[in-house]
């Protein structure tokens, strides 16, 4: 009887499940995981909210997070289910932004972007919404009629900031030499709640009442700045104490003369320290039109007299500062001790000694307050006279505490007060479609006013990010008069020889704009004169084009399909343009346009191509003034690990671009082999006409053709010759290897929707499924089985899958196509490892008839080794030949407008002998026959 019971229940519940999966909603709102921060705990709705939305018949997805303050549980609770794919959801709602990688394209999504200032962080971030067409409702453009803000956390992080404040007084008391009962107050954050922060608040209130507090400090006092939110949550953590509230004018005189039993606080308003610069009269209307007309007077009137200030203002550009690094100066100048001080219970150096930013406006209304501090790096000095920030209690300067997250350290409450506010808004935005004009949405201005983007583009009112960026980009680049400015466009593997060479003259600025900002940034850090931006292509030509314009050249080590852009905007703003890639059918027909604008473009000016050409036609031209006839030409090239570091069925590591470096292995080939036309098809054919190359007998090289080599013939000018080949070279083994995967069809780059960053996990047995036509529950020895047959019964190519994990159940990177996901799966275990080194060997053989009728053989070859610590082979042999020809550009070098290739003397000889002066080993030997 229990078992049929237990049987029917289960019945009951798969058929409850199946009800529930089915069942329709009116909508469906997703809670994302905050993942940003690892202090971030806050969720944007708490469990009630939750309840009435999925009462009201509307789904709510939550994903999972042990990180989430308000346990997963109460939310499943109150209706909603817990999983973590949230695709399904029309909006998507959070604190703090997502990922890039993790936003979901045509969704609406709210949480606080921070994108309203234009802040350079999170300028990547708004791109990706752009290009996803994601609807963006930021939290802190919500505002109410009179521009109060009505979606935040702002009293929170008030009540947070205080707690922290009087923690960190405590702490630069003692440091001072003074106990006080600050000391048994601790982080807001490590109370359970705010009632016990509360009552330790209160418990060092009471022991200031019993006088309690060192004597020799004087009289404890506070100002607030600003009225709102901020300032009121943390007056309330100062009232627990026993406070007396003065005005700012009183202040002088309370912190000389006050009640040690007490502490005193003043509220700072605009009218209390605003004044016009002309006649030092206050006018709020004028104020709201034009602060710049104003100036403040707290660093003489109010600062002085205080020991802590909390400040909690909003800082516009055009605002006056309340204090710069001249005021703190003067503020933390010692005062000389009086007749009553001694060694063991000394004075205050001076009386202001704290500062906690809550508004964590960098560079803002604290003019000095430049970096934020953090939850577990909480407080730094500020040494004014020094200029620095150490992280300390200890030494000379202000404490300083500006955390940028501090509601998060009350999760909590800050969930359940947040969530009260933002809950309203909830039913106008869940039936939000951001695939429907925003026009078409019934919202309300409080919502619509908060909308940053939608259907990909920034909203009318938010435009102005965009220039804002802009401008301030171009201030950066236009600091310095009197310097040569490179754009340079790219910051990869070979960006770094470019930027090294190029400023090695103290006149030589570059700005390295890319779409992955922190790799810029590495470069900045690294190099003098040397600036980052964040600038997408593929996107932003509007961008492209303001950049272009303050440059003196522009150097792209883009891949060649974004050139014919980029040489589009150089003739547009008749700024010169370098680049290393191949000249394209579409770039030669800018010839013309170039020309007329003036510019010069030089392309192929890397390895292959680049040094490759210079070589050929040095050695070809040298000929032809020697009287010889060229009969044969053959140059091979490749970027190799070094032998030792080779030790992988491919036998082969990345140091260029993965992708392209897969994308080559099926494109298609033509060359003259004994006046025979070779033409090898597109799609795998090329992996299958490879040849050993026994030129180094040390190395196992093998090569095969590389594009068409015919069409060298001509701007070569060996129309002579009976044989033209230019080709690329591998350790033996790699072309074999390749096969196999060609074969299985993942050399392709057509997108894949089940590969999406959006879509389920997939693994490699799942996907290689996918590509024969099989079912994926088949079995693991009839998968092999059929594995084996679809790459032609090779064990070779068997074991290199196996090396790569992919005949089992390991996951498959997310990525746009399989060749795309097959590249990130390979780059992951074939990037160089520290201390290992790369190589490029070249090799041109060029036969030559010389009038007497002997027929000689030039061989002409590079070998260059990477430097573990310093610059790979390949960046040294693509970015140096690009920086050369740039630094000839710029000081007048070259001249010739249009088009230019490095195959005339003007430019390969000079080219060429400064390589050799940074360390590239050119050989040539001969062979000779009757």
């Amino acid at each position: 009887m229990f078992r049929l019971l237990s049987h029917h229940g289960r019945r009951a519940r798969t058929c409850l499940s199946y009800q529930r999966r089915h069942k329709h909603y009116k909508s469906i709102l997703a809670i994302r995981r905050e993942d940003i921060n690892p202090w971030e705990r806050r969720a944007p709705l708490a469990p009630r909210h939750v309840k009435e939305i999925t009462h009201a018949g509307h789904k709510v997805l939550v994903q999972p997070s042990n990180r989430r303050a308000i346990h997963e549980k109460y939310y499943e609770k109150a209706g909603a289910i817990i999983q973590e794919d949230i695709s399904e959801a029309s909006l998507i709602i959070g604190v703090k932004r997502p990922p890039e990688e993790k936003v979901y394209p045509r969704k609406t999504y709210a949480f606080f972007s921070h994108t309203i200032k234009a802040q350079e962080a999170n300028m990547g971030l708004l791109d990706d919404l752009l290009k996803k067409e994601v609807r963006l409702i930021d939290y802190e453009k919500m505002v109410d009629p009179n521009g109060y803000r009505i979606v935040a956390f702002g009293q929170w992080a008030g009540v947070a900031g205080m707690i922290n404040i009087l923690h960190g007084l405590g702490l630069r008391f003692l440091a001072l030499g003074h106990h006080t009962p600050f000391m048994h107050i601790g982080m807001a954050h490590n109370y359970r709640n705010v009632s016990q922060a509360v009552q330790a608040v209160r418990d060092c209130g009471y022991e200031i009442s019993m006088g309690l507090m060192p004597k020799s400090i004087g009289p404890v006092t506070f100002c607030f700045t600003g009225t709102g939110n901020v300032s009121k949550g943390a007056q309330d953590i100062i009232n627990e104490l026993p406070v007396e509230y003065v005005e700012p004018h009183e202040l002088k005189d309370v912190s000389e003369t006050g009640d040690m039993t007490k502490v005193y606080a003043t509220v700072l308003s605009r009218h209390h320290h605003l004044m016009r610069k002309s006649d030092s009269i206050y006018d709020p209307m004028e104020y709201e039109n034009h602060p710049e007309l104003y100036t403040s007077h707290f660093r003489t009137s109010v600062a002085p007299y205080t020991t802590c200030l909390i400040n909690g203002i909003y800082w516009d550009p055009h605002t006056p500062r309340l204090l710069r690094r001249l005021d703190a100066q003067k503020l933390i100048r010692h005062v000389k001790p009086s007749a009553a001080a001694t060694e063991g219970c000394p004075e205050l150096p001076h009386k202001l000694l704290a500062i906690c930013d809550i508004s964590a406006d960098t560079g803002g209304s604290i003019q000095f307050m430049n970096e934020c501090t953090t939850i577990d790096k909480p407080f730094c000095m500020y040494d004014a006279d020094q200029h620095i920030d150490h992280d300390s209690v200890e030494g000379n300067g202000i404490l300083m505490c500006s955390i940028d997250n501090l509601p998060a350290q009350l999760p909590i409450e800050a969930t359940e007060y947040f969530g009260d506010r933002l809950f309203p808004y909830i039913w106008e935005m869940l039936p939000s479609d951001a695939t429907r004009p925003l026009e078409e949405e019934d919202f309300s201005p409080q919502v619509r006013d908060a909308v940053i983007t939608s259907n990909g583009t920034l909203t009318p009112k938010f435009e102005y990010i965009e220039k804002l960026r802009e401008r301030r980009e171009q201030a950066q680049i236009m600091k310095k008069a009197g310097m040569k400015r490179v754009l340079l466009l790219g910051s990869g593997y070979v960006s770094g020889p470019v930027i090294e060479y190029l400023t090695r003259d103290e006149g030589t600025q570059v700005t390295v704009a890319s779409v992955v900002l922190n790799q810029a940034e590495e470069l900045a850090a690294k190099y003098p004169n040397t600036i980052p931006v964040m600038l997408d292509v593929t996107s932003q030509e509007g961008h492209l084009s303001s950049l272009v314009k303050d440059h003196d050249l522009v150097i792209s080590l883009l891949p060649y399909g974004f050139h014919p852009v980029i040489a589009k905007q150089c003739i547009k703003r008749k700024v010169n343009l370098v680049t290393a890639s191949y000249l394209s059918p579409a770039m030669k027909e800018l010839q013309q346009s170039a020309e007329e604008a003036g510019i010069t473009i030089v392309n192929e000016m890397g390895l292959d191509p680049g040094i490759d050409h210079m070589l050929a036609m040095e050695c070809i031209d040298q000929a032809k003034a020697d009287g010889c006839t060229v009969e044969s030409y053959s140059s091979f090239c490749g970027g190799l690990p070094a032998p030792e570091c080779s030790d992988n069925p491919l036998r082969y590591k990345f140091s260029w671009s993965p992708y392209g470096v897969l994308l080559n292995t099926i494109s298609p080939a033509i060359f003259l082999k004994d006046n025979q036309v070779v033409s090898i098809p597109a799609g795998g054919s090329l992996m299958d006409s490879t040849n050993p190359m026994d030129f180094l007998p040390g190395f196992s090289l093998e090569g095969f053709p590389n594009r068409d080599s015919t069409k060298y013939a001509e701007p070569y000018g060996i129309q002579s010759a009976h044989t033209l080949i230019r080709g690329t070279l591998r350790f033996k083994g790699f072309s074999n290897a390749m096969s196999g995967f060609v074969k299985l069809g993942l050399i392709n780059a057509e997108p894949c929707p089940m590969l999406e960053h959006t879509s389920a996990p997939v693994s490699w047995k799942e996907l290689l499924c996918k590509q024969m036509g099989l079912s994926p529950s088949i079995s693991h020895d009839a998968f092999e089985e059929a594995v084996y047959e679809h790459i032609g019964k090779d064990n070779f190519r068997m074991e290199t899958l196996r090396w790569f994990g992919m005949l089992s159940k390991e996951m498959v990177p997310h990525a746009d196509s399989v060749l795309a996901s097959l590249a990130k799966h390979l780059e992951a275990r074939l990037s160089f490892d520290k201390g290992e080194r790369d190589m490029i060997i070249m090799r041109n053989d060029v036969g030559l008839r010389h009038p007497t009728g002997e027929l000689e053989t030039k061989h002409i070859s590079l070998v260059v080794y990477g430097d573990p610590s310093g610059f790979s082979a390949m960046a040294k042999t693509v970015g140096y030949p690009a920086a050369i020809a740039a630094r000839m550009v710029l000081d007048g070098e070259i001249t010739t407008k249009g088009l230019v290739v490095p195959m005339t003397r003007d430019i390969y000889g000079p080219a060429l002998k400064r390589l050799k002066e940074e360390g590239l080993n050119i050989t040539s030997k001969s062979t000779l026959q009757e």
